[in-house]
Formats: C-alpha cells, sequence, structure tokens
C-alpha cells in the first residue's frame, strides 16, 4: 500500500490548485437542482430516438474488462453492459426504470407470503432447447445460495418450488413488494441448467458459451483484447430481434474512450463518469445524453476510527462542498445530492419523493458559514479527536477530487486527515474485507440499485446489513424497512421509505456526494439505446440500429 500524505506543512489535506480552481468556479449557495435533469444541459429521458433500419456491427466501449460471465459471481457494470444483451430475467427492467413480466408470462401474489410466476412457453435458451420450470427453480436456487452475488434479494424467501407444468410459487417469511423488481435484476435470471452443469467450472470463462436466451449470444471472448456478440439465430421473440448483427466491446480507460469515439473507432459508451461527455459535447459525429439512474456516489465510513461517531459523520456531511465536487470532478454533468440513491428510484408516488427529499437538511450543496459553525460545534461536542482521519483513495480523477474535497472540509472544521492511495482493483474489496476496511476511516464509491424503489436501498441500514458499517441502530428502523418491504400500498410504502430516508440521513449512515445520471455517447450514425440505468439490465444493444433509412 503506498501512502499519499496529506498536502500543507501541518499535515492537513488541502484542494490541490487545479481542483482549487474548478471549485472556485462554481455558484454559491442553494440547494440541489430537481432531479428532473442535470445540471448541464444534454437530452435528458430514459431512450434515444426510434431508428429507422439495422446495423451490421457496432463497436461499444467499456471502462475495464469483465472479470467473469458467471453473474453469480460478479455482476459488476461491465459484466453487466455484455450480458444485459445475453441473458434475460423473469421480469425487465425497462427504459423508464419500470419494469414489467418478461421470462414470467405474469406474477402474482396468491397469498401475503406467495407469489406464483406463470411462465412463457415460447422461450428457448441459444443451443435450442427449450426453457423449463426446472431450468427457473434451479436458477433461482443458484442466485439464493450462500455467496451467490445476488442472495441478499431472496433474503425473506423460504422456499421454491416448481408446481405446475410452466409454474414456480416462492414462499417468503412475509409479503415482500420489492421481490418482484429484484426479479428483473441478476437474481432473476434464468440459466440453462444442463448447459451450466456440463461446462462445470469453466462457466462464465472465456472459453465457455453462454447459457441464455436474449437478442445477442456470445460468439468471442478473446481475453485482454474483446468481447463479441452477434445476434441470436432463431430469437424466440421474433417481434424483438435484435437490429444490430454484430456487438464488439473493447475497455480502455477514459480518455482512451474519448478518442476512440471521436476518432471513429468505437459508436458508443455508457461512460463510467458524466465528466467525459464534456469534450465529446463539441464534437461533430457524437451526441451525449442522460437519463435516470440510482447511482450514486456517498463517503463510506468504516468501523475502525473517529468515523464511528455521528457527530463527525454528521459535521463532515455540512462542511462537505459537493457542488465543486460536481463542477470538477464531472464537469458539472453531476448533482450535489442529499440522498445515497438517486431519484431514478422513484418509480411511484415521485411528488412525495421530491417534496421529502427537498425538506432534508445536513447535506448541503455548498456549506454556508451556518453549516460550517454548526458542523464546528458537532466536532467539539465530539472531543475533537486528535488521530487523522484516514481518507481512502484509488488515485482516479474522480475519487482524487473527493477525497481531496474531504479533506478540505475536515481542515475547516477543525479535523486532520490523512490520504491513503489503495489501488482501484482492491475498492470492491472495501464491501467484504474487513483487513481491508482497517486501512481506510472512509473510503467514497459509486453505489446504485437495480430497483426504483428506495426500500430496495434503505434495507443496507438494518442492525444486520453487511454494509452498516458503523453499526447504525436508528429506533424502530429494522421494523420500518420489514413494513416497507410487505407495504404493497404505494403510498404507504413511500410513507415508510420517506421514514427510512430520514433516519439515514439524519445519522449520516453514508455521507451522499452526488448523483451521477446515465450518460451516453454515441455516434449520430446510430440510434435506439436507452439513455437510463436500464442498460445493466435491459437488452440495449438490440434496440441500437442506424439512424438513417
Amino acid at each position: 500500500m503506498k501512502t499519499q500524505k496529506s498536502l500543507g506543512a501541518t499535515g492537513r489535506a488541502a484542494l490541490s490548485g487545479a481542483v482549487l480552481l474548478a471549485l472556485s468556479l462554481t455558484a454559491c449557495g442553494g440547494e440541489a437542482p430537481n432531479a428532473a435533469a442535470p445540471a448541464v444541459k444534454v437530452p435528458f429521458g430514459p431512450t434515444t430516438a426510434e431508428p429507422a433500419g439495422t446495423v451490421d456491427s457496432l463497436t461499444w466501449m467499456l471502462p475495464q474488462e469483465p472479470a467473469t460471465f458467471d453473474l453469480d459471481v460478479d455482476g459488476g457494470t461491465a459484466e453487466n453492459t455484455i450480458l444485459s444483451n445475453v441473458c434475460e430475467r423473469l421480469m425487465q427492467v425497462q427504459p423508464d426504470l419500470g419494469t414489467k413480466p418478461h421470462l414470467a408470462e405474469k406474477a402474482e401474489w396468491t397469498s401475503d407470503t406467495t407469489v406464483v410466476f406463470t411462465l412463457r412457453e415460447d422461450v428457448t435458451f441459444h443451443d435450442g432447447t427449450a426453457m423449463t420450470a426446472d431450468d427457473v427453480l434451479w436458477s433461482m436456487q443458484r442466485h439464493s445460495a450462500k455467496g451467490a452475488d445476488e442472495a441478499d434479494e431472496y433474503g425473506n424467501v423460504t422456499g421454491i418450488a416448481v408446481t405446475g407444468d410452466r409454474e414456480v410459487t416462492v414462499t417468503l417469511k412475509q409479503r415482500d413488494a420489492i421481490f418482484l423488481q429484484a426479479m428483473a435484476g441478476n437474481g432473476g435470471i434464468v440459466l440453462n441448467r444442463k448447459a451450466v452443469e456440463a461446462q462445470g467450472a469453466t462457466y462464465g470463462s472465456p472459453s465457455s458459451p453462454d447459457a441464455c436466451s436474449g437478442p445477442l449470444t456470445l460468439d468471442k471472448w478473446t481475453s485482454g483484447t474483446s468481447v463479441t456478440l452477434v445476434k441470436a439465430a432463431g430469437y424466440w421473440d421474433a417481434a424483438n430481434q435484435s437490429k444490430a448483427g454484430k456487438v464488439t466491446f473493447r475497455w480502455a480507460d477514459e480518455n482512451a474512450i474519448v478518442n476512440s469515439l471521436t476518432s471513429g473507432e468505437a459508436q458508443g459508451a455508457y461512460l463510467d463518469s458524466p465528466a467525459a461527455a464534456v469534450p465529446l459535447q463539441g464534437s461533430g459525429n457524437i451526441s451525449v445524453a442522460q437519463g435516470p439512474a440510482t447511482n450514486v456516489w456517498s463517503l463510506l465510513a468504516t468501523e475502525r476510527g473517529p468515523l464511528k461517531d455521528v457527530r463527525l459523520r454528521q459535521a463532515l456531511s455540512l462542511a462537505l462542498d459537493r457542488q465543486g465536487i460536481a463542477q470538477a470532478a464531472f464537469g458539472g454533468l453531476a448533482q450535489p445530492w442529499k440522498t445515497p440513491v438517486g431519484s431514478g428510484a422513484w418509480g411511484y408516488e415521485k411528488d412525495a419523493f421530491q417534496a421529502a427529499y427537498d425538506s432534508l437538511e445536513g447535506a448541503p450543496a455548498q456549506p454556508s458559514e451556518d453549516d460550517l459553525a454548526k458542523a464546528k460545534e458537532l466536532v467539539a461536542d465530539a472531543g475533537t479527536p486528535t488521530e487523522p482521519i484516514i481518507i481512502a483513495n484509488s488515485g482516479d480523477s474522480i475519487r482524487s477530487v473527493i477525497s481531496s474535497a474531504v479533506a478540505s472540509a475536515a481542515q475547516k472544521i477543525g479535523l486532520t486527515t490523512q490520504i491513503v492511495t489503495i489501488p482501484r482493483q482492491q475498492y470492491g474489496d472495501f464491501y467484504s474485507d474487513p483487513a481491508v476496511r482497517g486501512q481506510a476511516d472512509v473510503f467514497s464509491d459509486e453505489y446504485y440499485i437495480s430497483k426504483n424503489d428506495p426500500v430496495g436501498f434503505y434495507k443496507n441500514g438494518s442492525s444486520t446489513a453487511r454494509v452498516n458499517f458503523v453499526k447504525f441502530s436508528g429506533e424502530g428502523y429494522d421494523e420500518a424497512v420489514k413494513e416497507a418491504q410487505a407495504a404493497t400500498d404505494d403510498a404507504e410504502r413511500a410513507r415508510l421509505a420517506i421514514g427510512l430516508q430520514k433516519q439515514w440521513v439524519e445519522a449520516a449512515v453514508w455521507v451522499p456526494v452526488v448523483q451521477t445520471p446515465a450518460t451516453l455517447a454515441m455516434s449520430k450514425d446510430i440510434t435506439g439505446a436507452p439513455s437510463s440505468a436500464s442498460f445493466l439490465y435491459y437488452p440495449w444493444a438490440a434496440d441500437i440500429g442506424s439512424a438513417k433509412k
């Protein structure tokens, strides 16, 4: 581990000159803008224009190579961006982030604790075999197994059984209003059991074929170079077959992605950072669009140091310059944000969620003098710890800006800091490895959920949640999570979700920083791709075609 000492003779961190300049250019004061549009005006909506024709092939850029195509092992952004076109789910996320039945013809609650999936009878996998109820049962059991990436989505499930030729019944401890939405994420993928079992330990590796049913199929994964998908022959859903004949995925860092797009070597990318869109906006051959997402960059305090104290987390939240971070790290294409989940999760009762968001305090876009004075009082009340707060940084541009901004905020309210560099590839281990968390008091990360329901996020504040590192235990919080999960009335569930949100934000369990809308950059020769975060679960590439007849 390389340690980067904070700037300044006293050991307290200060922003670099470049970041200070960027922060100084932002507007003073004000609240976060309304969730409906990004801070810098680009087209905003769930999808792009309908294509006029098909396209033979296109190249799409990713920020990194996928690690595996077994999504029960790892379901990261690169993996999901590719396999959303290959693997299908019982339910399907739509471009507007809503959900509808898909491989399940319908999903029906037959009692408070029983949901029955009636399966389509026309689905075939890419090897031509028909999907069966046994494939669905086996897939759900695989997803729910201990250690599987989506096991937490099955936390309320007590039993899964085949109850008819085209019927699978799931029994739960309690009614779970977000379980059906979870089945539109990776927990609802239906795999070809025989194909996966035949491949054994090689399943998901570059040498193995896929075991799915989507509009595109895996043609070739050349490790270290590219992944190629081709239009699935005989795709069961003829009305929605792919308009693209071949999609080749390559990966590179942000600058190389921008160069590939402007040079025409690649035709599109869902940008890892909205800031990458800034130089593309002046390009004559690239269009940029943004859409709804649940993504938020937050500060996650660990269990190791001073930030276990809620007063210090509250103080940092009050002192943090979110508007400056949005400008410096994201080119103004992200929004200062007060909650740890984005507005794309407001899939119902939007007005209620907006009003509740507007009323939240403790996470200003830019701190006022009153905010800083209150933060200093909280620090003094906590005893002004003498040891420095250790801030993790991966060295990439976004985390470097955030880390420096956190250090600057801490300095203003009487806290000392030290920034340490943790390799980017280890950042995922902050969630699972106490030894990695033991290296820092706080780390920054972008987090999203597959559901358009805030309850799907706020369960992370339960006393038993694995990401509740600071051991937050709000009064009645666990009970409210269960009530919200069981509330099928939208107004009631929104009321409970808003209560959970208020407790979370007041306790600064995680300190939200900015909301990042999904950001799409695409050649003007093609169109049809969704511009929302649905690309992680919806077969977006199949919708892309030629912009001209």
